[in-house]
């Protein structure tokens, strides 16, 4: 009787640990999140940076969270294509301005989403059954539990990602930089594009930075992009901690999503 009750717990555990299709098990339990970095005064604005690379992370933490799903891959054309035209009836048609007709250019379906507002990625979550991740739910899938700097360690290593310093300058067909997974083989978490999440722009708990950006503005995006600040390469920005924040209803160039559930 005991076996078959140890038996059907690890069944029940198995199961519930089994991702949806191209999603990626991220288990309960605590993680750090944040950082203590200081700032050096007015090292970010001599970039043409609009808020701290640190003060807005602290103070580094530990966060415990439940068990969740985020997708392995960014969201990407072909996919949202499939939300268009299954909500054209409902929504109009919620088409990136560059589209034709509802269609993302030829040969671009695999590339990453973009030029969307953050209520059309909100709502192409729920139209998949799923959500946005939160702040925390990203950084979490992004660094792992032991606080690393960066998806794949504590040092920056160029051409690992799609990032400013890439050769190739442009958008990239999702997961074509295997070498920069996550610890739990999430792909894409740094480059490509930013990643809209859930939560508003807000100061962390026990912090005590401030900034006029804070409140009910600007939404949260995470994981840098393709492009450059002008002609600087920040790796600053590929940091698993570090926030970036922009208005809700804008479409940039380089900010996409990805789903939680």
């Amino acid at each position: 009787m005991v076996k078959f009750i140890l038996l059907a717990s690890y069944i029940l555990i198995l199961g519930c640990s089994r991702a949806p299709d191209e999603m990626i098990f991220i288990p309960s339990g605590e993680f750090i999140m944040g950082s203590d970095r200081v700032d050096t005064e007015g090292q970010s604005a001599e970039f043409g940076s609009m808020k701290p690379w640190f003060a807005d992370e602290h103070p580094q933490r530990k966060v415990n969270l439940a068990t969740f799903y985020i997708d392995r891959h960014e969201v990407t054309n072909a996919n949202f294509a499939e939300f268009v035209r299954g909500t054209q009836s409902t929504l109009g048609g919620p088409a990136p301005p560059f589209w034709q007709d509802g269609r993302p250019p030829p040969g671009q379906e695999l590339l990453p989403v973009t030029q969307i507002t953050w209520s059309e990625a909100n709502a192409f979550c729920k139209w998949a059954g799923k959500r946005l991740p939160t702040e925390a739910e990203w950084e979490k899938a992004a660094r792992g539990t032991d606080g690393r700097e960066y998806v794949w360690g504590n040092d920056y290593k160029s051409g690992l990602a799609n990032t400013g310093d890439a050769p190739n300058k442009k958008l990239m067909q999702v997961g074509s930089y295997p070498m920069s997974k996550s610890p739990y083989g999430v792909e894409d978490m740094v480059g490509n594009v930013w990643e809209w999440t859930s939560d508003w722009y807000q100061t962390y708990p026990g912090s005590d930075y401030r900034s006029d950006a804070f409140g009910v503005k600007f939404k949260v995006i995470r994981g840098n992009s393709w492009g450059e600040l002008g002609h600087y390469t920040l790796t600053h920005y590929s940091r698993a901690a570090y926030r970036f924040y922009a208005p809700p209803e804008f479409r940039l160039s380089d900010v996409g999503l990805r789903c939680a559930k």
